[in-house]
């Protein structure tokens, strides 16, 4: 902050009275004033407060230190938020320290015989250092101009107004610093600073290296920072000129409080205070995984979100630091296996380099787009530029020369997905295609071989079940509680099946001790899919084991499609499969054990209803939008489940969701919707598109949802509630929201209601989710950010499918699709998993 110093002076033990005798008052600071005047000094337990009282300036320790800082923080919120530190570089330990503007008119900090210098102006006329309502300390003279401002030296916060960038005339560098730790503002390992090259960029720095970048500024947002146009309450303003390269912003409303913060962890995160909730909302955050931290991976690396070990190296490429990369340092990259003929400039074997498609990716960063004309032309421009690394052509040639970095490999189906040529050596090319070729003899020998091991396997497995057939009949007889045996995992696969996951298999016969033999006592609730029992292992593990019935709907497709499903997901909102079991015609599924039912066995009894108050109504709504929005957008797969309600909702000790019942469930490929005549679901639940001609994406999923809400929001089941006027609960919900009388919908019996407008957004949310035209529907990630976003604007909804009708009947007709309601087939009374 300027030329700080720490300085020793001499102080004799009639310090007071030698002030006093050289016409220097060292006065105490009043309480409640926005300024310190010169002479004035502020202790650890006083502090200034700005005008508005926003912001309020004082000594504080953070976290478990007990050393002393000069900080500012808002000063409305009951947990300290710290946004400026003056005195990163030296703290102190001694409660007698003092802030003060000195004789000389600095701003300093003293402890006994240290000072410590805040401020370095030459000025020694009248100043003092006043506290802003937008978080600026700023030291003035008696003319009131301003010498010195804190905002010219910010610490790990941006707050509106601030500057990010550089002054040449002055050489002035704006920049934000990470703290070293939670419990320590002192410097950390990350910085935030604008390209000094001018390319219009904010690069986020780990020490000298880069970690991130904002991409380029295109004169609203920065390319790598799509969310920035996800809100118009900010302004943003950027000046790159001659004198001063610069990135502010400020708020269209002046009433919201935001600011952004350089985590500990490098994280760049921008936040919104939410009256509602009163807790910092987050508005975006960057980078947001590993994959898109600059260069993780290092040259010629591609990332994978979903993988264990992050980072692979392209094809044709092996690590450059092996021992480096086996200790998960993958910051090297990666080299060529072979060189590129034009490096070695000889042709003389006829072979020149070629390309190898690599596909399902997000593009390397930094091309450089040319005129071409086709494809072709692109590649021929990359071919004969030796410099050149890579090509892509979608309607316009880019080239890659170099390095290429942040290659990211994406899931099936991901709209981002794009494709790209990598040059390889010719000789690298062709033997990968002599692998290939290698490779099929090598699968058509392996596949006979597993033949008959599979024929040998299945005659051994004969006399291995008759032997398990005698030890159920012991389990059964034994004295000891056969609940207490472990289940015993087996290496079986799907039958007859390619197994895509590594998904245990457990014997009947463990799965049967661990339910007591599916004791009525363990028996937590029952369907028309069969019954689900609490089982427990040798260790003490409670599982809840789905068994289903002979009778059941849902066969053997629907289980493998469910069990086969959930392994492949991995999200908190999202119930785990922890095996299955398929031995002498038993379908049986084993999942995590859900203590708290489902959602229905709460929110629809009137005894019980009162447990679920508004904060845990909020988290269970917020939770199942979260896991629909992985499904839809972040899953390896996109997924529809199609058959989201109430009883599918599971909550865990603490009231959390997890959605369940994935049975129904459909991989989806793309944005288009997908067509069936074999309709499941549940009346009520289900979109007018999919009930009326068969037709379900992931617009179905938000239409139920958007139910789901209602009913939450209500406590008023979709299929049991009738109006004398609206007949349903969307007419019924239509009707009083067209009327300004949404707050009549909202549960009396949670009568804590602390913040009524935000249940009216979400009624306007959830009346948006279920709108007749499936186009008109948000997708789950505008919901998501309508829910936790109080400052996006909501549009007016259109009137709700089947508002006026009590049931889905539509008109008989030979080409209309087979309805086929599966209330039977998930589990509505069901306790506690």
């Amino acid at each position: 902050m300027g030329n700080m110093k720490i300085s020793t002076r001499r102080w004799s033990a009639n310090l007071v009275f030698l002030l006093i005798s050289s016409g220097f008052h060292l006065q105490f600071v009043d309480a409640f004033t926005d300024t310190i005047l010169q002479g004035q000094s502020l202790t650890t337990s006083q502090t200034i407060i700005s005008a508005g009282g926003n912001f309020e300036l004082g000594f504080f320790s953070p976290g478990k230190s007990t050393k002393y800082y000069v900080g500012i923080w808002y000063k409305k919120f009951s947990e300290q938020t710290i946004v400026w530190v003056a005195n990163r570089d030296y703290s102190f330990t001694n409660p007698s320290v003092v802030l003060t503007v000195s004789t000389d008119g600095n701003l300093e900090i003293l402890e006994g015989k240290i000072s410590y210098k805040v401020t370095s102006i030459s000025s020694n006329s009248n100043t003092s250092a006043t506290l802003l309502d937008s978080g600026n300390l700023v030291l003035r003279n008696k003319k009131s101009d301003v010498l010195w401002e804190s905002f010219d030296y910010p610490s790990d916060t941006l707050l509106p107004g601030m500057k990010l960038g550089y002054d040449k005339r002055a050489g002035k560098t704006w920049s934000l610093v990470s703290w070293k730790s939670r419990d320590d503002p002192s410097p950390g390992a990350f910085s935030i600073e604008h390209d000094a090259n001018e390319s219009s960029q904010i690069f986020n720095l780990q020490g000298p290296k880069m970690y991130w970048t904002s991409g380029v500024w295109n004169g609203q947002i920065f390319s790598q920072v799509p969310e920035m146009r996800l809100s118009d309450m900010y302004k943003y303003n950027a000046s790159f000129n001659e004198n001063e390269s610069y990135l502010t912003y400020s708020l269209r409303y002046p009433s919201i409080l935001s600011r952004v913060v350089l985590d500990v962890s490098g994280q760049v995160r921008k936040l919104n205070w939410h009256e509602g909730t009163h807790e910092w909302d987050l508005f975006w955050l960057q980078p947001k995984t590993q994959c898109e931290v600059y260069a993780y991976c290092g040259p010629f690396g591609t990332c994978t979100r979903d993988s264990v070990e992050f980072c692979e190296c392209l094809p044709g490429f092996e690590p450059r630091f092996p021992e480096d990369w086996n200790l998960q340092d993958r910051s090297g990259g990666c080299v060529r296996k072979a060189d590129l003929e034009c490096v070695n400039e000889s042709h003389a074997n006829g072979e020149r380099d070629q390309f190898l498609l690599v596909s399902n990716v997000r593009l390397p960063k930094y091309p450089v787009t040319l005129q071409a004309r086709s494809a072709m032309e692109c590649e021929s421009i990359c071919l004969n530029r030796c410099s050149c690394s890579a090509y892509a052509y979608e309607g316009e040639c880019r080239i890659w020369g170099g390095d290429l970095v942040n290659v990211e490999q994406l899931p099936d189906g991901d709209s981002n997905a794009r494709s790209f040529y990598i040059k390889l050596a010719a000789s690298e090319l062709n033997k990968r295609v002599s692998s290939s070729k290698w490779k099929v003899w090598l699968i058509i020998t392996l596949a006979i071989s597993l033949t008959s091991a599979f024929v040998i396997y299945g005659i051994w497995g004969k006399f291995r079940r008759k032997g398990e057939d005698l030890l159920v009949f012991d389990f059964g007889n034994s004295s000891e509680d056969t609940s207490c045996y472990e289940l015993g995992e087996t290496n079986r696969l799907w039958r007859g099946e390619k197994k895509e996951v590594d998904l245990p298999m457990f014997s009947f016969v463990s799965v049967s001790a661990s339910t007591n033999n599916f004791c009525i006592e363990n028996k937590l609730g029952e369907g028309g899919f069969g019954s689900v029992y609490k089982g427990k292992s040798q260790r003490g593990y409670e599982v809840a084991v789905k068994r289903l019935s002979k009778r059941s709907k849902q066969g053997w497709e629907e289980l493998k499609n469910e069990a086969m499903l959930i392994a492949k997901l991995q999200h908190k909102n999202l119930v785990k499969v922890l095996g299955y079991c398929i031995e002498r015609d038993e379908k049986i599924l084993i999942y995590e054990y859900m203590s708290n039912k489902s959602l229905d066995f709460f929110l629809f009894d009137p005894a019980k209803r009162g447990i679920l108050n508004w904060e845990t109504r909020v988290r269970i709504i917020e939770g199942v939008a979260q896991g629909l929005l992985y499904l839809h957008q972040y899953s390896r797969l996109r997924v529809i489940h199609r058959d989201l309600k109430a009883s599918n909702i599971l909550l865990d000790k603490d009231m959390n969701p997890k959605i369940s019942d994935f049975g129904m469930a459909r991989i989806f490929g793309g944005n288009e919707s997908k067509a069936t005549k074999h309709i499941v679901g549940t009346y009520g639940y289900m979109s007018p598109e999919y009930v009326l001609r068969g037709l379900f994406s992931t617009k179905s999923d938000v239409f139920s949802f958007g139910v789901l809400l209602l009913e939450i929001l209500s406590g008023k089941k979709i299929t049991e509630f009738y109006h004398s006027d609206s007949l349903n609960l969307l007419g019924y919900a239509w009707d009083l929201w067209k009327n300004n009388r949404g707050q009549e919908l909202i549960d009396p019996v949670p009568n804590e209601i602390s913040s009524r407008h935000i249940l009216l957004r979400y009624i306007n949310v959830a009346l948006l989710c279920v709108q007749e035209n499936a186009d008109d529907r948000p997708t789950m990630s505008d919901v998501v950010s309508m829910l936790g976003r109080e400052n996006v604007l909501l549009s007016s909804p259109n009137e709700p499918a089947f508002s006026y009708l009590r049931g889905v009947k539509p008109h008989a007709s030979q080409e209309r699709p087979e309805i086929c309601s599966l209330n039977d087939v998930t589990l509505s009374s069901m306790g506690a998993r």
